[in-house]
């Protein structure tokens, strides 16, 4: 892993402004910046939210229970849940579930809720402050192993059928392709009903849920484009807007608008689309 110096936290003119950053890859994602007042969101991969230093603990919901707070929570894939922060900013990463075997996460991964696991707050606090050198000195992250940078190790992959995975990849690659579950079943020689079937028991998802999560996922890509929203729907694969406004909202708890607006002074290193680019305001 390439590593940076950590840069001293900045002035606080500069703060909440300089602080935002989201990277992009094809199973990962790490995003430093605005929740905004989201209502109940339910992420397809493993999530992570972790407080910046100094920052009162972030509170959260799972499936309308108590409110529950930390500064480390963790929520499995598929859990709706509610975060509230009274910091402007928060660290959130998440792991898409097809790419690691459940069972092999690091231990304090395996939970739903606040965790304590000081060290590796402190691992993603650096990481961010990392990252951040990085893009002022206008780098991209190519050299930076997600894995390492985050966990100190790369994450027990999921072993998938050959078959499976190949259509995982396909739908990663190009979450608003048209083909239909029937058509995907055919192309790898499985029958429709046996190919749903063994779709959910490999990666832990139904197909039609894989593949909104995925088109949803998509969205992240887009944030930072000038791009009207509705163009954004057709191209992350929506057949019009309220669908795509819709869907959005059940994933992220918050409308499409509004995510384009909280994003207009993050920068964005888009691996996932193997430029390994970056765009800033």
């Amino acid at each position: 892993m390439q590593r940076t110096r950590t840069t001293p936290p900045p002035a606080r003119g500069a703060e909440r402004q300089g602080q935002r950053l989201m990277w992009l890859t094809p199973h990962r994602v790490f995003y430093a910046g605005l929740l905004g007042a989201a209502a109940e969101r339910t992420m397809g991969g493993h999530g992570v939210y972790v407080s910046p230093a100094g920052a009162p603990p972030t509170r959260i919901r799972i499936g309308g229970g108590a409110w529950m707070s930390g500064e480390f929570i963790v929520v499995p894939p598929h859990v709706p849940h509610e975060v509230e922060t009274a910091h402007p900013l928060i660290f959130n990463l998440l792991i898409e579930s097809e790419s690691v075997d459940p069972a092999r996460m690091p231990a304090f991964l395996q939970h739903c809720g606040p965790v304590d696991a000081p060290a590796f707050v402190q691992r993603v606090r650096e990481a961010h402050a990392n990252l951040l050198a990085a893009s002022a000195r206008g780098m991209n992250f190519e050299g930076f192993d997600f894995d390492t940078m985050f966990f100190g190790e790369p994450l027990a992959p999921r072993a998938l059928d050959a078959r499976i995975r190949k259509v995982a990849d396909a739908i990663n690659a190009d979450p608003a392709a048209p083909a239909s579950a029937e058509e995907w079943a055919a192309s790898v020689h499985l029958s429709f009903s046996r190919f749903l079937h063994l779709f959910k028991q490999e990666t832990g998802m139904a197909f039609r849920a894989f593949r909104a999560w995925k088109r949803a996922r998509s969205l992240l890509r887009y944030v930072r484009q000038s791009s009207t929203l509705t163009d954004i729907a057709l191209d992350t694969g929506y057949p019009d807007s309220t669908h795509f406004s819709h869907s959005i909202r059940q994933v992220y708890g918050l409308k499409p608008s509004d995510i384009v607006a909280g994003s207009r002074r993050l920068v964005l290193h888009d691996a996932a689309g193997g430029s390994g680019g970056f765009t800033r305001q």
